[in-house]
């Protein structure tokens, strides 16, 4: 694999909790390159979300190298700055401020750059505006479905044109029709802002959407594959 074309390298990164008695990463090796879609599958407590964690630098590794879009996340000390620039998060309880309205809540890893409130304004309204819901920015969180608290979601985890989205379980909290409809979101703003999307799931069907299928057990890749 052309290592220009990555961005993501994972080598051999090992995490431990609880004094060492849980081994959440045990030796992880991952490549992604830019622009892919990839999906994470494997039981409960194989290390998915551990290894998802990794790459967005909500936790640091104990051993083993992590180079995320050109950043060395074991050395850098400006991790709330990679953050925000090149990671959107996309989480199963899509994390909304409920007493804030939903253009706000978009807005909100906006206040990480040097944007003006127009600024901020016009790319949350039309990133709301391309997950259909231009007619609810004014509205709180709990007043919207599940399925539209995740549309916003997707949309605050694009607000700052990051280069690697990540998702985890993004439909897990959905019935199977609204679950559909946020993949299919996912899939299709990945093409159009070419943007990396590395997705936890345990849903087979979910995982067979991706142009790449990781199973990890253990804390380990066991597989790695090409979807049919």
């Amino acid at each position: 694999m052309n290592n220009n074309n990555l961005i993501i390298k994972i080598n051999g990164l090992k995490k431990s909790y609880d004094n060492g008695k849980i081994k959440a990463l045990n030796g992880m090796d991952l490549e992604v390159k830019k622009g892919e879609f990839v999906s994470i599958m494997g039981p409960s407590g194989s290390g998915k979300s551990t290894l998802l964690n990794m790459i967005g630098a909500l936790d640091t590794a104990d051993e083993g190298s992590i180079e995320v879009a050109g950043i060395d996340l074991m050395k850098t000390k400006k991790l709330n700055k990679f953050r925000s620039k090149e990671i959107g998060f996309v989480f199963q309880m899509h994390n909304l401020i409920p007493n804030l309205s939903v253009i706000e809540n978009v807005q909100i890893p906006m206040f990480e750059t040097k944007a003006t409130s127009k600024e901020m304004h016009d790319r949350a309204f039309e990133l709301l505006k391309s997950v259909d819901l231009e007619d609810k920015v004014d509205q709180k969180p709990t007043k919207l479905s599940g399925g539209e608290r995740q549309r916003v979601a997707i949309a605050r985890a694009l607000v700052n044109r990051p280069s690697i989205i990540l998702a985890d379980e993004p439909t897990g909290a959905l019935d199977s029709k609204t679950g559909e409809v946020i993949l299919n979101l996912l899939k299709d703003l990945h093409l159009k802002e070419n943007v990396t999307l590395v997705m936890v799931t345990h849903e087979p069907y979910v995982g067979n959407m991706a142009q790449r299928l990781v199973t990890v057990l253990d804390g380990k890749v066991q597989s790695d594959n090409p979807t049919p």
